[in-house]
């Protein structure tokens, strides 16, 4: 049997006898300091006897430290990985091998280390080739993080095509109206500018009305957000949207309203709190009605809904 490898340490918290240590990150003590290793991590070795903070500890070490040329500084307590030409790094490649038991402050120097018990598998401390150059994140815990933000990103839209809006009377009718009809839809200015645009002529309180589809991925526990693109023409007037929102059929109406619309082209929201969206939605239908605007014309350039994604289970 071969006999233990003992070697003294700090104490960087109260340690309880035979728990499994790793040095604390951004231990500056010489000998450095090691606090308990956690769920999943690895450990440099386990306390013979409890200690208070601060006290020396002697550990009975997994394997003796050694020396190694480094290829590039790192920090006292760094994550290790194995480098080119049997050097070692603190940049992640394959899976962690140990601790450094001192700072390296050049590439070349030899610097001492402890090895762990066995190859890391826990995903911070095993990295990913990222052949195809998909993403920054070097190690598998952190280009996971990244996949499942973007699944769960609260900027996942809906787009609303201005020419899904039909006109409504603000009761039970709908139309899609005619070139006559207020408000109208047509072209910002010929072919000069052929942006397309809802026109409510001044005075004009007419609603407009349509229903999307909302998709499987949404979140029901987050709010939704309609985005407006708007403007006015320069007078002093206050003016507004409101919405009418309803999910599904049969749904009681939940009302909002934009803030002060601005003259100059530009984005307006509305925010459907999530306390208003019902477990299931599956469609939601929108009805926008201008404020009192005697002096000014309202313009509607473009729509859609951002909402909350959540990762899908089936």
């Amino acid at each position: 049997m071969n006999e233990s490898i003992k070697r003294t340490f700090v104490a960087g918290e109260d340690l309880a006898a035979y728990v499994r240590v790793k040095i604390e990150s951004g231990t500056t003590s010489d000998p450095p300091e090691v606090v308990a290793a956690g769920a999943g991590e690895q450990h440099i070795g386990v306390t013979e006897y409890a200690v208070s903070d601060g006290d020396p500890v002697e550990l009975i070490l997994n394997a003796a430290p050694r020396f190694s040329v480094a290829a590039d500084t790192f920090s006292r307590g760094a994550t290790l990985y194995g480098a080119a030409a049997g050097k070692i790094s603190d940049t992640s490649s394959g899976s962690a091998i140990g601790q450094a038991l001192e700072a390296c402050t050049a590439a070349g120097d030899i610097v001492e280390w402890a090895p762990y018990q066995v190859l890391s598998t826990t995903a911070a401390t095993v990295s990913i080739a990222d052949t195809g150059t998909f993403t920054l994140a070097a190690t598998v815990e952190a280009a996971l993080a990244e996949i499942y933000q973007h699944i769960q990103s609260a900027q996942k839209f809906v787009p609303i095509p201005l020419t899904s809006w039909m006109l409504g009377d603000g009761t039970n009718t709908v139309s899609f109206g005619g070139p006559a009809t207020d408000p109208i839809l047509d072209m910002t200015n010929g072919d000069t500018d052929s942006a397309l645009r809802f026109v409510w002529a001044a005075a004009s309180v007419v609603p407009i009305i349509t229903q999307i589809p909302l998709p499987p991925d949404l979140d029901v526990t987050a709010d939704l957000v309609l985005h407006l693109r708007t403007g006015k023409d320069a007078d002093a007037n206050t003016v507004t949207l409101a919405s009418d929102a309803y999910f599904n059929n049969g749904d009681t109406k939940v009302e909002d309203v934009t803030a002060t619309i601005a003259a100059a082209a530009g984005e307006t929201t509305i925010t459907i709190a999530a306390a208003d969206v019902p477990a299931g939605a599956q469609s939601l239908t929108l009805e926008l009605t201008p404020s009192a605007h005697a002096g000014d014309a309202l313009y509607l350039y473009a729509s859609w809904l951002e909402y909350t994604g959540t990762t899908l289970s089936a």
